[in-house]
């Protein structure tokens, strides 16, 4: 009895050793795999800006207040401005304006959310309903989407403020997104830029 005990808390610990051998080699992979599989930031496919140049200009209209809304140049409450362009066709957009909302809420000290869409007034107005926008700075206009080169939604810009353009591209999830404020963090243009010079 005492000889079985013996071999039994042997193959115990022989098997608690390979389990601790294993799971070593496991995290060793998973660090292995992060290295070359790294976090995609937003995609920037933008022909007429590129990010670092001073931000275009333009006063458009808040379709929720009928006020007039400054996009771009220097912010006197030194906040910077993230144009969110969605559509209400956009499966994938109306998925990530909860997102939006939650991530501009917890960096709403230092910046500002506005989302831009381009269509007829009835559908905007749906959309900003069934969205529940209806407390958000939202913008009707063809010609935004036009002067910041959109072409693909759903797409970000972030701009300074100091009204220069800090980080753009096409935003397929919440990663996407913040992938934009780490880009003025860290002072990259993209963060394949960032990953590409650290861990190249």
């Amino acid at each position: 009895m005492t000889n079985l005990l013996i071999i039994s808390n042997i193959l115990l610990w022989v098997t608690v050793l390979i389990f601790a051998v294993i799971i070593f080699a496991l995290i060793r992979q998973i660090g292995v795999l992060y290295e070359r599989i790294a976090p995609a930031g937003a995609l920037s496919v933008n022909q007429q800006l590129k990010v670092g140049q001073v931000a275009p200009e333009l006063d458009v209209i808040n379709q929720l207040t009928q006020q007039s809304l400054h996009i771009a140049g220097t912010s006197s409450l030194r906040k910077s401005q993230l144009l969110f362009f969605v559509s209400p066709t956009c499966p994938v957009c109306k998925s990530l304006i909860p997102i939006a909302k939650s991530i501009s809420k917890d960096e709403q000290s230092w910046v500002d959310l506005i989302f831009a869409s381009d269509g007829e007034e009835s559908a905007i107005s749906s959309f900003i309903e069934q969205q529940k926008l209806e407390q958000a700075n939202f913008v009707n206009s063809e010609l935004l989407g036009k002067t910041y080169g959109v072409a693909k939604l759903p797409y970000a810009v972030l701009i300074d403020e100091d009204g220069t353009l800090q980080a753009m591209g096409i935003v397929n999830s919440r990663e996407h997104i913040e992938s934009l404020f780490n880009v003025k963090e860290t002072g990259y243009a993209s963060l394949q830029e960032y990953m590409h010079k650290n861990f190249a």
